[in-house]
């Protein structure tokens, strides 16, 4: 194994020898000390001598900042749980006729993916050159004019155009948002604070399938209009929050503003400090790590992601869990009505109650993953959390195909199964992803190249989303529950693609990856970990040792 010294900023560098055990964990060494595994030992270090008071005004201002971000996923969660009960209304059917199922609901479902696909690369232009906050604030202002027309609309014409407006609103807040809450996160906090901002997913997916739910009795066209409206609620909170939140300090040192980037380190960072040794460690590695001459400065140049070794590496990852983020069969839960009516539930008001069910039960799995972001390993959890998808699928489908040869007698217990099995589907993909479908690219990601790799990702995103909104209802109506065989199979593929290709990021800086990303096998770097000897006053002894994980 190789030996290496701390250059943590204030850490000495010692010559004393001290004993470092084999193995990994906390095992006392010298009297008075013991060893611990960690990815980042300077990082390691910083933490331990500025321990961050999370009941300050600075860090209650930041969880407001984080909150803000945080609504822009809202809004997105809000259309994917809107859509599925409103289509299964009788108001919405008088106006509309477009049935719940075939090419017209594909076309109404999925303008709104082309709108966020069109605006993905103007989206990064307007965050790159402007900053996150106006990226979020561009994106809140088009997506309350989107509600405006959808809201109104007596006409599918009418109708699809305000859901191309929504997705092109949706883009500038999916690109901004996630690069904002990656970047203003200590870096012990970054995980949680990310995977936080994409479950703002059911923090619009809930109460959206809450609102459909009481709606559905009001006996006119507000019945589907009222839940329209209430999509623009998240973007009146962005709309004026983010005029009060500091700017991202990675945003402000790629733009010569280093003083502004110091000052927001030392806020919300070093307790107030400049001179703590978190903030120097990390004002060292965003100068050596952030080009204020990056590709953030050329609006349309992308040729970092396939001219470099790092590039393409950083880019698969993005391209990896942008593809199984939407196509692992969650795609189905814009169709839920269609999935309960197939296993048996045909009670329109039962089935947006099952909705609003689902919505809470994947809800908990995912603030579970998010209050064990930080200290989960990502790779191993997309590996196993992914097989566990395909087992939960495999379970519905074969349930299902049991009712479909019962016919008329339906036995209720294999309902009840396939039923179950479904809410557990969604349970482990909401465990396994949506935190990390908010971490996994933002952390992928240098800071000057954050914005483009964002908007990429949300083309690839949206493109998924596409053909789970127009190939879903089709699928459902030709082939019916024959279409979850498909994710069956792709979800094996998926974990066997993560296990060879996913790079670890827990326990670095956002610097300190160009190291793990440069590296001749990107996988195996990540899992490289030190041992550092911790002295019982908490702080971290001089020396180090190197092995993998």
């Amino acid at each position: 194994m190789e030996e290496k010294e701390i250059h943590a900023p204030g850490v000495l560098v010692s010559h004393e020898q001290v004993p470092v055990s084999e193995g990994s964990g906390s095992t006392t060494n010298a009297p008075g000390t013991k060893a611990k595994t960690v990815h980042n030992a300077e990082l390691f270090a910083a933490l331990q001598e500025t321990k961050i008071d999370y009941k300050s005004k600075y860090s209650i201002h930041l969880y407001f900042s984080i909150f803000v971000a945080f609504c822009c996923a809202c809004a997105n969660g809000y259309d994917g749980s809107l859509l599925t009960g409103i289509v299964a209304m009788d108001h919405f059917q008088n106006t509309f006729h477009s049935g719940k199922t075939g090419t017209l609901v594909a076309l109404m479902f999925s303008l709104y993916t082309v709108g966020a696909m069109v605006g993905a690369p103007f989206a990064a232009i307007v965050s790159d050159r402007h900053g996150r906050r106006v990226g979020m604030f561009c994106g809140a202002v088009i997506i309350i004019v989107g509600m405006i027309i959808v809201a109104t609309a007596s006409t599918i014409p009418q109708f699809v155009v305000g859901r191309f407006v929504l997705g092109l609103g949706i883009s500038f807040m999916t690109i901004a948002a996630p690069a904002y809450a990656v970047e203003i996160a200590p870096p012990h906090w970054r995980g949680r604070a990310t995977g936080f901002y994409n479950c703002g997913w059911f923090g619009g997916a809930i109460p959206a399938a809450a609102v459909v739910y009481g709606c559905n009795r009001i006996d006119n066209d507000y019945s589907w209009r009222i839940p329209l409206i209430v999509q623009a609620l998240a973007c009146v909170v962005v709309l004026f929050g983010v005029w009060v939140i500091p700017e991202s300090p990675r945003f402000y040192m790629a733009n010569g503003r280093e003083e502004e980037a110091i000052d927001f380190l030392a806020k919300y960072h070093g307790n107030g400090n400049p001179n703590s040794k978190l903030v120097q460690l990390e004002v060292e590695e965003m100068k050596e790590g952030i080009r204020q001459d990056g590709i953030d400065k050329r609006p349309w140049d992308y040729r970092p992601f396939l001219l470099s070794h790092s590039g393409r590496w950083r880019i698969v990852q993005v391209l990896m869990i942008s593809i199984f983020g939407q196509f692992s069969g969650n795609g189905l839960g814009y169709f839920n009505t269609t999935i309960f009516e197939i296993i048996g539930v045909t009670s329109v008001e039962q089935q947006l109650a099952y909705n609003l069910l689902n919505s809470v039960l994947s809800a908990v799995g995912a603030l579970t993953a998010v209050a064990l972001t930080d200290t989960m390993p990502r790779r191993k959890v997309l590996v196993l959390g992914t097989f566990a998808c395909a087992a939960a699928l495999a379970t519905n489908s074969g349930l299902s195909a049991a009712l479909d040869a019962q016919g008329e007698n339906i036995q209720e217990s294999y309902a009840k199964g396939a039923l179950a099995s479904y809410f557990l589907f969604n349970i482990i993909f909401s465990f396994t992803y949506t935190p990390l479908q908010g971490v996994i690219p933002t952390e992928a990601l240098e800071t000057t190249t954050r914005a483009k790799g964002l908007a990429f990702s949300n083309v690839i995103v949206y493109a998924m989303g596409f053909i789970n909104q127009f190939a879903g209802p089709i699928a459902l109506g030709n082939i019916q529950y024959r279409y979850i065989y498909v994710f069956v199979g792709w979800d094996i593929i998926e974990a066997v693609l993560w296990y060879f290709f996913g790079v670890e990021s827990q326990g670095r800086t956002l610097e300190e990856l160009e190291w793990v990303y440069n590296q001749p096998n990107p996988v195996k770097a990540s899992l490289q970990v030190d041992k550092v000897i911790i002295r019982e006053d908490g702080r971290v002894a001089e020396k180090v040792v190197t092995s993998n994980a």
